[in-house]
């Protein structure tokens, strides 16, 4: 692609779009839940007197950790053994964390082992079918897969899953999170598949408009998702959207300034939104340049580093702690891998140093004191002056 193909985003161009599209998804509606009323039975003015007193019920066991504020940065963090198998029974005083290679200390921590200690709220997993970037033929088959997966069991989730869907005329979600598989199922089965008007006859055009329309709506998901508390998954069915190539004469000042605007933008929003990306693909998105997400995987530390490419799903995907699964066509299975880092993982924090300017980039480096553990987490922050 030539030089005219560049985007030129602007962090008020992500920032501004409206979350509040038109739901046309079908809601869900959760069960509600009874809460004991410990006034109930007594009698008013009434004095209870007993030897022997015992408790009116047992609370739920708290978090495993250190009970103290959290530090300003806050990270969920995986823990795998060599066999991909959650390492559980650490303690704060195993993780190691660099900061820009110095030493940080954790000041807050919580151990969750999916058994007896749970996340409260539990973890959100969001699917999100891709059929902007799905080549038209693939469309059914994944709805069928995603409908495979939601119907397992009975339909009875193991997660919250709230469900978007992307399509050339922009996104439709779910407007709350269900555990009923089998009526997302059936929204799923509504879905039609029809060629989109942003194709390959428009040429360059189209893959700026393909990568334009899907930025915009993974920071839309990361700015609303910023708004609820907890843990998310974020699981994005699709081959991603287009690398664009940098224009042989370069950007110009003022569209790197752009792009690394919009980096840092989306960078800290999926990061307080809490929300770790994965990608999953079918086998259609196999292609040539699979790998080359890899050459993005630098950090971002000026504007003159700032590239398209640094945006991409797979990069996102890594740097925020999440997987790059597929191509093949075993959908079900690698959704169900993603998911098995749902339950067991380790909530720690710690106070980044003061900044010497604004969007001062980190390196982050997380590490085990347990050989051959395998860490995954953020990759990486902005930290920001005070007050900001």
């Amino acid at each position: 692609m030539g030089h005219g193909d560049c985007v030129r985003l602007s962090r008020t161009n992500l920032s501004k779009v409206a979350i509040g599209l038109s739901v046309v998804l079908a809601g869900f509606n959760a069960g509600a839940i009874a809460r004991p009323n410990p006034a109930a039975g007594a009698q008013t003015g009434q004095q209870q007197e007993s030897d022997d007193p015992v408790l009116s019920h047992r609370p739920l066991p708290k978090p495993k950790g250190l009970l103290i504020p959290e530090g300003k940065i806050k990270l969920d963090v995986v823990v795998d053994d060599s066999a991909g198998k959650p390492v559980e029974g650490l303690q704060p005083w195993d993780f190691k964390i660099l900061d820009n290679g110095q030493p940080r200390k954790v000041l807050s921590f919580r151990a969750y082992d999916g058994v007896t200690v749970m996340p409260d709220p539990p973890v959100e997993v969001i699917l999100v079918l891709d059929t902007l970037n799905l080549p038209f033929q693939q469309v059914a088959f994944v709805r069928e897969e995603i409908d495979e997966f939601l119907r397992h069991d009975g339909g009875k989730l193991k997660q919250p899953l709230t469900l978007i869907l992307l399509t050339d005329a922009g996104i439709r979600f779910q407007p709350r999170p269900s555990t009923d598989g089998n009526a997302i199922a059936s929204v799923v089965d509504g879905i039609k598949g029809s060629v989109s008007v942003i194709n390959s006859a428009m040429g360059g055009d189209g893959y700026v408009e393909r990568f334009q329309r899907s930025a915009k709506a993974m920071d839309n998901i990361a700015q609303n998702e910023a708004r609820k508390p907890g843990r998310k998954l974020l699981i994005w069915v699709g081959p991603g959207w287009p690398m664009l190539n940098r224009p042989s004469d370069g950007y110009s000042d003022k569209e790197q300034r752009r792009n690394f605007d919009n980096i840092v933008e989306l960078s800290t929003a999926l990061r307080l939104a809490r929300i770790t990306a994965y990608s999953v693909a079918p086998s259609s998105a196999a292609n040539p340049n699979a790998l080359l997400y890899k050459n993005f995987l630098n950090a971002v530390k000026t504007y003159r580093d700032a590239d398209f490419g640094n945006m991409a799903l797979k990069v996102l995907a890594t740097q925020t702690g999440g997987r790059v699964l597929g191509p093949d066509n075993d959908l079900v299975k690698q959704i169900n891998r993603c998911i098995e880092d749902a339950n067991a993982f380790y909530r720690i924090s710690f106070d980044p140093p003061v900044a010497e300017h604004a969007d001062e980039y980190h390196d982050l480096k997380v590490t085990v004191d347990k050989p051959g553990a395998m860490v995954r987490t953020n990759s990486g922050y902005y930290n920001q002056l005070a007050g900001h």
